[in-house]
């Protein structure tokens, strides 16, 4: 296929539904890889707010974390909308179907998915926080602020990847 642009959107659109189809046929039901994305989250979080000297309550509901609170706050919860695969996802779907080298690819990739998750945890505390300060203002901040925040970070990442890697296209030949 000569048309980069097809490639890209054609490539990137089959990557989307084998993501989409293994995610929720097998991922999804038949593991807990979204419980201990969750898990990880929360653990990071906590030790982000004690590095910070907030005091945090304790919660054992089972093998797998989802809550996180300052003391004396109702605290937030993580669900697995928030966990962040959804956007790991679209950006190694975009990463593998833009141009580039396998060896570009091959640390972009694994730095991308870190950048994203150090967000997704500044994120989470930031939530714990504004919970801590004022609860009033935390759907606002969690449905918009932090939403865009998160995905402008993702689309950096892609621009980046797009920078590093420029569509070539075919010059014409001279007259």
């Amino acid at each position: 296929m000569k048309n980069p642009i097809v490639k890209f959107i054609l490539l990137g659109t089959i990557l989307y539904l084998g993501w989409y189809f293994f995610y929720e046929l097998y991922l999804l039901p038949q593991t807990h890889f979204d419980e201990y994305l969750v898990n990880f989250l929360v653990e990071a979080s906590e030790k982000g707010l004690q590095t910070l000297g907030f005091e945090l309550r304790t919660f054992s509901d089972g093998e797998f974390k989802n809550h996180l609170a300052v003391i004396h706050t109702a605290g937030v919860t993580i669900g697995a909308p928030c966990d962040g695969m959804i956007l790991m996802a679209l950006f190694v779907i975009f990463v593998l179907a833009f141009p580039g080298t396998w060896k570009n690819r091959m640390w972009f990739i694994p730095m991308g998915l870190i950048i994203i998750q150090f967000f997704n945890i500044v994120r989470i505390i930031s939530l714990a926080l504004i919970v801590y300060w004022n609860e009033a203002y935390l759907s606002f901040n969690h449905d918009y602020t932090f939403t865009v925040f998160v995905y402008l970070v993702v689309f950096g990442l892609w621009w980046w990847w797009s920078k590093l890697n420029p569509v070539t296209r075919a010059k014409s030949p001279s007259a």
